[in-house]
């Protein structure tokens, strides 16, 4: 297991800010974070949010990451930022605000490859609607397929992945799920365009975390991995199986079986509650190995698979528990 990649958040390194810099004067800079994430022992990667992230050029930026032992796993859309994409951005009503989107994902897919990276994440956080006789759903598909279809085409050598989300902040997401986000892929027909899976957004949009998982690597890619967890209601964000260590197990323990060899990339918020970034991503990276480990473990094991082509349940979960709570 020496290979694994473990990546993370770097706005959570915002977290207790003054504890690690007593004299800080207003919010840390991103190379204070990037800095403070490097001291969490275990993490080999980050991941950069365009723009909010790039306020400098990409290669000094770039420099000064791998000089804190760093490697840059992938680069994260933010529209979000951007006013003038609250109605959406590939699916803005407003054929100028979409080029804009467009031609903003294309510098981002750039700042990217300057920072040695062919990974970007896109989250459509704003394309959705709120209400009833808003929106013209055909058209919105449309234009969101189309750009997609264009930023494909603009890199085929980056991998162009798919967050999805059920709501928030929109009421209703365009592509709020699996099944939808997966038909989405199959409109665009673009080789290099998959998923970034991420456990909380999952378990939120009322899936199972490795169902959701198969279902991906049967008709694409699964490009991404977010490792979170959360109480089912909404994007909670918290640490890698606090609440669902069975469920992510098994997530685990399907993506080793489909041989995913991407980074684990924490998206966790301990900003939201003041925690200790360092400590709180140190104990990730060592649940993640040790579930790994008994993944691994699991794959080995016949009876195991015999009871699940039975669908026995009752065999499978007391085979799990001796791994989860001891024989």
């Amino acid at each position: 297991m020496n290979d694994l990649r473990f990546a993370t958040r770097l706005n959570s390194f915002a977290s207790k800010a003054h504890s690690y810099w007593p004299d800080l004067k207003g919010k840390p800079t991103i190379r204070q974070m990037i800095e403070r994430a490097a001291t969490a022992q275990g993490l080999t990667d980050v991941d950069l949010n365009y723009p909010q992230h790039l306020n400098e050029d990409p290669k000094s930026l770039g420099v000064f990451i791998k000089d804190q032992g760093l490697n840059v796993n992938g680069m994260a859309m933010r529209y979000s930022t951007n006013p003038e994409f609250q109605l959406g951005a590939f699916t803005h009503p407003d054929a100028k605000v979409r080029r804009e989107a467009i031609e903003l994902t294309k510098r981002g897919i750039d700042c990217g490859r300057e920072l040695g990276t062919n990974l970007m994440t896109i989250w459509l956080g704003q394309d959705g609607f709120d209400y009833s006789f808003q929106a013209n759903y055909n058209k919105m598909w449309d234009d969101l397929i189309t750009a997609f279809q264009e930023v494909a085409a603009y890199a085929p050598d980056c991998d162009i992945s798919i967050e999805y989300k059920p709501n928030e902040p929109r009421s209703f997401s365009i592509l709020p799920d699996v099944a939808t986000t997966l038909l989405a892929i199959s409109d665009i027909g673009a080789k290099n365009v998959g998923v970034t899976l991420d456990f909380a957004h999952v378990l939120y949009a009322d899936e199972i975390p490795a169902y959701a998982a198969a279902q991906i690597a049967r008709r694409t890619k699964i490009m991404g991995l977010h490792l979170n967890d959360g109480y089912h209601k909404r994007d909670d964000g918290l640490m890698v199986a606090s609440v669902n260590p069975r469920a992510t197990l098994e997530l685990i323990w399907q993506l080793r079986k489909e041989g995913f060899n991407g980074a684990y990339y924490f998206d966790t918020f301990p900003d939201a509650s003041g925690l200790d970034p360092v400590h709180e991503c140190e104990v990730n990276i060592q649940t993640v190995r040790k579930l790994i480990a008994i993944a691994d473990q699991l794959n080995s094991i016949d009876e195991l698979q015999q009871a699940i082509e039975s669908q026995d349940a009752v065999s499978s979960q007391a085979i799990v528990n001796q791994f989860l709570l001891g024989k």
